[in-house]
Protein backbone atom coordinates (compact mmCIF):
# COMPACT_ATOMS: atom_id res chain seq x y z
CA UNK A 1 0.00 0.00 0.00
CA UNK A 2 2.69 2.68 0.27
CA UNK A 3 4.45 4.82 -2.01
CA UNK A 4 7.92 3.96 -2.58
CA UNK A 5 10.52 6.04 -0.31
CA UNK A 6 14.07 7.24 -0.55
CA UNK A 7 16.32 5.55 1.79
CA UNK A 8 18.62 7.32 3.99
CA UNK A 9 16.61 8.58 7.00
CA UNK A 10 18.08 9.98 9.72
CA UNK A 11 18.17 12.38 12.30
CA UNK A 12 15.76 15.70 10.72
CA UNK A 13 13.11 12.54 10.77
CA UNK A 14 9.80 14.38 11.26
CA UNK A 15 6.95 12.42 12.92
CA UNK A 16 3.36 13.37 12.49
CA UNK A 17 0.67 14.21 14.32
CA UNK A 18 -2.21 11.47 15.27
CA UNK A 19 -5.52 10.96 13.90
CA UNK A 20 -8.78 12.64 14.65
CA UNK A 21 -10.85 9.98 14.59
CA UNK A 22 -13.34 7.56 16.14
CA UNK A 23 -16.41 4.91 14.85
CA UNK A 24 -18.61 7.94 14.59
CA UNK A 25 -16.28 9.24 10.88
CA UNK A 26 -18.53 9.19 8.11
CA UNK A 27 -15.43 11.30 6.03
CA UNK A 28 -12.49 11.16 6.24
CA UNK A 29 -10.13 14.34 5.21
CA UNK A 30 -6.21 13.45 4.83
CA UNK A 31 -3.40 15.78 4.03
CA UNK A 32 0.15 15.16 3.03
CA UNK A 33 1.71 15.99 6.56
CA UNK A 34 1.67 18.41 9.42
CA UNK A 35 3.46 21.90 8.31
CA UNK A 36 6.66 22.88 10.71
CA UNK A 37 3.37 25.84 12.34
CA UNK A 38 1.04 22.24 12.77
CA UNK A 39 3.97 20.67 14.18
CA UNK A 40 4.87 23.05 17.03
CA UNK A 41 1.61 23.83 17.89
CA UNK A 42 0.47 20.03 17.42
CA UNK A 43 -2.29 21.24 15.83
CA UNK A 44 -3.80 19.89 12.57
CA UNK A 45 -4.03 23.15 9.96
CA UNK A 46 -2.13 24.73 12.62
CA UNK A 47 -0.68 27.60 10.32
CA UNK A 48 -3.34 31.05 10.86
CA UNK A 49 -3.54 31.12 6.82
CA UNK A 50 -3.86 28.07 6.24
CA UNK A 51 -7.68 27.62 4.85
CA UNK A 52 -8.96 24.27 6.02
CA UNK A 53 -10.75 25.39 9.65
CA UNK A 54 -12.64 28.36 7.78
CA UNK A 55 -13.07 25.71 4.75
CA UNK A 56 -14.81 23.17 6.49
CA UNK A 57 -16.08 25.80 9.67
CA UNK A 58 -18.20 27.70 6.35
CA UNK A 59 -19.69 24.11 5.28
CA UNK A 60 -21.26 22.83 8.80
CA UNK A 61 -22.08 26.55 9.46
CA UNK A 62 -20.14 27.05 12.75
CA UNK A 63 -16.93 29.39 13.84
CA UNK A 64 -14.22 26.72 14.21
CA UNK A 65 -11.66 29.27 13.12
CA UNK A 66 -12.71 31.13 16.44
CA UNK A 67 -12.72 28.41 18.89
CA UNK A 68 -9.78 26.44 20.28
CA UNK A 69 -8.33 23.20 18.87
CA UNK A 70 -9.99 21.01 21.59
CA UNK A 71 -13.44 22.18 20.39
CA UNK A 72 -12.61 22.04 17.03
CA UNK A 73 -11.94 18.44 16.87
CA UNK A 74 -14.55 17.75 19.30
CA UNK A 75 -17.59 19.73 16.50
CA UNK A 76 -15.87 17.85 13.71
CA UNK A 77 -15.86 14.48 15.54
CA UNK A 78 -19.49 15.43 16.34
CA UNK A 79 -20.30 15.74 12.64
CA UNK A 80 -18.68 12.61 11.27
CA UNK A 81 -15.61 14.26 9.91
CA UNK A 82 -12.27 12.88 10.98
CA UNK A 83 -8.52 14.16 9.61
CA UNK A 84 -5.20 12.82 9.56
CA UNK A 85 -2.60 12.79 6.90
CA UNK A 86 -1.18 10.04 4.61
CA UNK A 87 2.65 10.33 6.18
CA UNK A 88 2.84 8.77 9.89
CA UNK A 89 6.55 10.30 9.12
CA UNK A 90 9.27 11.99 6.67
CA UNK A 91 11.77 14.16 6.32
CA UNK A 92 10.58 17.47 4.54
CA UNK A 93 12.79 20.91 4.96
CA UNK A 94 10.60 23.94 5.42
CA UNK A 95 6.85 23.54 4.33
CA UNK A 96 5.90 22.15 0.71
CA UNK A 97 4.92 18.94 -0.07
CA UNK A 98 7.67 18.87 -2.59
CA UNK A 99 10.32 18.57 -0.54
CA UNK A 100 8.75 15.60 1.59
CA UNK A 101 11.58 12.70 1.49
CA UNK A 102 11.81 9.10 2.84
CA UNK A 103 7.76 9.07 3.41
CA UNK A 104 6.58 6.56 5.56
CA UNK A 105 2.86 5.90 4.80
CA UNK A 106 0.10 5.62 7.69
CA UNK A 107 -1.57 1.89 8.24
CA UNK A 108 -4.74 2.46 6.34
CA UNK A 109 -5.95 -0.94 5.70
CA UNK A 110 -8.24 -0.90 9.55
CA UNK A 111 -9.81 2.25 8.67
CA UNK A 112 -13.16 0.39 8.16
CA UNK A 113 -12.91 -1.72 11.09
CA UNK A 114 -12.11 1.33 13.13
CA UNK A 115 -15.49 3.69 12.03
CA UNK A 116 -17.47 1.35 9.98
CA UNK A 117 -19.14 4.07 8.51
CA UNK A 118 -16.52 5.72 7.07
CA UNK A 119 -17.86 6.30 2.95
CA UNK A 120 -15.51 9.46 1.64
CA UNK A 121 -12.31 9.74 1.60
CA UNK A 122 -11.07 13.53 0.77
CA UNK A 123 -7.23 14.47 0.25
CA UNK A 124 -6.53 17.93 0.78
CA UNK A 125 -3.98 18.39 -2.03
CA UNK A 126 -2.73 16.70 -5.21
CA UNK A 127 0.18 15.16 -3.03
CA UNK A 128 -2.26 13.59 -0.40
CA UNK A 129 -4.38 12.66 -3.63
CA UNK A 130 -1.58 10.49 -4.89
CA UNK A 131 -2.91 7.82 -2.39
CA UNK A 132 -6.54 8.09 -3.70
CA UNK A 133 -6.44 4.61 -5.76
CA UNK A 134 -5.22 2.57 -2.48
CA UNK A 135 -7.86 4.16 -0.30
CA UNK A 136 -10.59 3.38 -3.35
CA UNK A 137 -9.34 0.10 -3.66
CA UNK A 138 -10.31 -0.56 0.41
CA UNK A 139 -13.80 0.11 -1.23
CA UNK A 140 -13.88 3.80 -0.27
CA UNK A 141 -15.32 6.75 -1.93
CA UNK A 142 -12.13 9.28 -3.00
CA UNK A 143 -12.03 12.95 -3.80
CA UNK A 144 -9.10 14.72 -4.67
CA UNK A 145 -9.76 18.47 -3.27
CA UNK A 146 -7.65 21.74 -4.00
CA UNK A 147 -5.39 21.93 -1.34
CA UNK A 148 -6.22 23.82 2.01
CA UNK A 149 -3.03 26.27 2.05
CA UNK A 150 -2.39 29.58 1.18
CA UNK A 151 0.46 28.72 -1.37
CA UNK A 152 -2.19 26.92 -3.55
CA UNK A 153 -3.42 29.94 -4.85
CA UNK A 154 -7.03 29.15 -6.38
CA UNK A 155 -9.23 31.93 -4.50
CA UNK A 156 -11.09 31.15 -1.38
CA UNK A 157 -14.76 30.85 -3.23
CA UNK A 158 -13.15 28.15 -5.74
CA UNK A 159 -11.98 26.29 -3.19
CA UNK A 160 -14.86 26.37 -1.14
CA UNK A 161 -17.07 25.31 -3.83
CA UNK A 162 -15.59 22.43 -4.37
CA UNK A 163 -14.62 21.28 -0.83
CA UNK A 164 -18.55 21.98 -0.28
CA UNK A 165 -19.43 19.73 -2.99
CA UNK A 166 -17.91 16.89 -2.00
CA UNK A 167 -17.61 17.05 2.04
CA UNK A 168 -22.13 18.12 2.44
CA UNK A 169 -23.21 14.57 0.83
CA UNK A 170 -21.65 12.70 3.40
CA UNK A 171 -21.77 15.11 6.52
CA UNK A 172 -25.45 15.95 5.90
CA UNK A 173 -26.59 12.79 5.19
CA UNK A 174 -28.95 10.74 7.53
CA UNK A 175 -27.75 8.53 9.62
CA UNK A 176 -29.64 5.88 10.21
Amino acid sequence: MALPTSEGAGDDRLTGLAPIFDARVRLLILGSFPSPASLAAQQYYGHRQNHFWRLVGEILGEPLFELPYPERTARVLERGIGIWDVYQACIRPGALDADIRAGEVNDFAGLGARAPGLRRVCFNGQTAGRFAPQLARLGLETCVLPSSSPAYTLPFAAKLARWRAALEPVVFMSVL
